[in-house]
């Protein structure tokens, strides 16, 4: 008997993600840049996405979309806000997380969870990309290296240079005057990941951290920035294997309950 499948579709403003599960095991992640036409980019992502584990869409029996383009994903039963995605995909993986620090690609927010990955409180950094990871991004094609690189350069840091603006737009200035100063690739990345990590610190006092805390986003990939954050906060963080993909994963979580509830309520 072929077991039952569910899709969670994030659609973000920079990505859209894909998740696929079935008796409670990821089958597949998918990810694609979200353009400008969601509606479009999310019928591809579904359409990969299958393709990936050899499904039809007939084979899915729920879906939930979730993130600002959520409404685009014409073909989804259910739409669920994402602080709620991204609270239920952690609690999937660290049930044990009590706080959520998500570093997307527009902004940062940190989440405060119960045992069942229900939101008890949060907040959101302002609407500043100095705040997120297209801060990173920014710099990253500043200095011209790959995104993927910046978090290992960082790393060899000796001397991270003191960024004055909380505005990635000065931020960006700020960082090409560093390097016709001289100063190092890497201490103008880890200076970075410095004013990032001081912000979410901000944040997370703000919310009242409690551990164990989980980081969530495409910011969990950059090793620097996880380094900056628990040195800032004092603490150890639960970095999931594919951070980028724990809203989708929710998402994919909660069609699967909401499946379960229809079928064992009659009528």
């Amino acid at each position: 008997m072929n077991m039952a499948c569910f899709m969670g579709i994030d659609v973000g403003a920079r990505t859209s993600k894909g998740v696929i599960i079935e008796d409670g095991e990821v089958k597949a992640y998918h990810s694609l840049l979200s353009g400008i036409n969601y509606k479009e980019t999310a019928q591809r992502l579904r359409e990969e996405l299958l393709a990936k584990v050899g499904l039809l869409s007939g084979n899915i029996v729920h879906s939930v979309a979730t993130g600002v383009g959520a409404q685009n994903v014409t073909f989804s039963q259910q739409k669920v806000d994402d602080l709620r995605c991204c609270a239920r995909g952690i609690n999937y993986l660290f049930p044990e997380a009590k706080t959520i620090i998500d570093v997307g690609g527009t902004s940062s927010r940190v989440l405060r969870t119960d045992r069942k990955g229900k939101v008890t409180n949060f907040i959101v950094s302002e609407k500043c990309a100095a705040g997120s990871g297209y801060f990173l991004e920014t710099i990253a094609n500043v200095l011209r290296i790959e995104l993927e690189d910046v978090g290992p350069l960082s790393l060899n840091s000796q001397n991270p240079i003191i960024f004055t603006t909380g505005c990635a737009v000065f931020g960006e200035s700020e960082a090409v005057s560093r390097v016709s100063e001289g100063f190092s690739k890497e201490d103008i990345l880890a200076g970075v990941h410095k004013a990032l990590a001081n912000k979410i610190s901000v944040l997370a006092n703000r919310v009242g951290l409690e551990e164990p805390c989980a980081i969530s986003g495409g910011g969990g990939l950059d090793v620097g920035l996880v380094k900056s954050i628990e040195e800032e906060l004092e603490i150890q963080l639960l970095v999931p294997p594919k951070p980028q993909f724990i809203t989708a994963l929710g998402a994919a979580v909660m069609a699967k309950k909401t499946w379960e509830n229809q079928v064992s309520t009659p009528g």
